[in-house]
């Protein structure tokens, strides 16, 4: 039996709409194997499809086809740390795992270049599914058949603070309260932001990174759609943060703090308790630079 572990993933990174992401210490596990039936079950208390509706299961098939093979069926064992439907890449995690899976499970045909643009395909953008397979930050762009990328590691030793509630956001809403078509100078706004985020974290610059994550093409339309997150942002801050986004289409906020904060998440959650938000919990992590590994 095969044994991935794939990374959540933190998308846009404020102004990086749909091009940039990295992927962090927070992770799903899926262990699987070839079967004449597909035999899928969830081995903590996530609920998941356990039919053909599986998205392991569909991106597993999706990779047999690409190489001219049926997947009769799975046996398939999955553990959700990531929590789904809060802006962390849960969809993109089971995506990379079938793919890198039904790829071992082949004689790895295809390439790590391959697998990235299968997955894009599947997923419609490489911003989650880019550094989920390959760690560290990665800038990705999607013609709408390829992915070209750039990943780079980062060894500063930043802290990332995922402040996650108790609610879901589905992306298909996120989406969907986007406008249509934006201004030329919030097009350069963005531009100009984005390409300071890289270059600032990759160099150490990290006073850049609160301006470098404002944002006018999705944060000020989702910000709407999640309730109190202005406060959360407001308490990143007034602890130090470096920087605090919305963490892909939401509704986790990500902050973004110096290694020698300390106690940062400790001051994070007793202040959103204090706040009258504790149903906002907080998780510390770091920038995972492998991406989705063999156990």
């Amino acid at each position: 039996m095969i044994k991935l572990q794939i990374p959540a993933t933190s998308a846009n990174l404020g102004a990086g709409f749909d091009a940039l992401g990295l992927a962090l210490s927070f992770y799903n596990t899926a262990e699987m194997e070839e079967n004449d039936v597909i035999d899928i079950r969830s081995l903590d208390d996530t609920p998941v499809p356990e039919d053909e509706k599986n998205l392991i299961y569909i991106s597993a098939k999706d990779l047999y086809e690409v190489c001219g093979k049926q997947l009769k069926g799975l046996t398939l064992r999955q553990t959700n740390s990531i929590p789904m439907a809060r802006g962390l890449g849960s969809s993109s995690a089971c995506i990379i795992a079938g793919l890198v899976g039904a790829n071992k499970m082949l004689g790895e045909p295809l390439s790590k270049d391959d697998l990235v643009d299968l997955a894009a395909q599947i997923e419609g953008h490489p911003d989650n599914t880019a550094p989920a397979l390959l760690g560290g930050i990665v800038t990705a762009v999607f013609d709408g058949r390829k992915v070209h990328w750039v990943k780079q590691e980062v060894y500063t030793r930043l802290k990332f603070a995922a402040i996650i509630p108790d609610f879901e956001l589905k992306t298909e809403k996120a989406r969907a309260c986007l406008p249509k078509e934006v201004s030329h100078r919030d097009a350069v706004y963005n531009l100009s932001r984005a390409a300071l985020f890289s270059a600032s974290l990759l160099t150490g610059k990290f006073e850049n990174l609160k301006t470098a994550v404002d944002d006018r093409l999705h944060q000020p339309y989702r910000m709407e759609l999640i309730p109190n997150v202005k406060e959360v942002f407001d308490i990143a801050y007034t602890h130090g943060a470096y920087a605090a986004y919305i963490s892909g289409a939401g509704p986790t906020v990500m902050a973004i703090a110096d290694e020698s904060n300390t106690f940062f998440a400790g001051k994070l959650q007793f202040s959103l308790e204090n706040a009258g938000l504790g149903s906002w919990r907080v998780h510390e992590l770091t920038i995972d630079n492998e991406g989705t590994k063999l156990l």
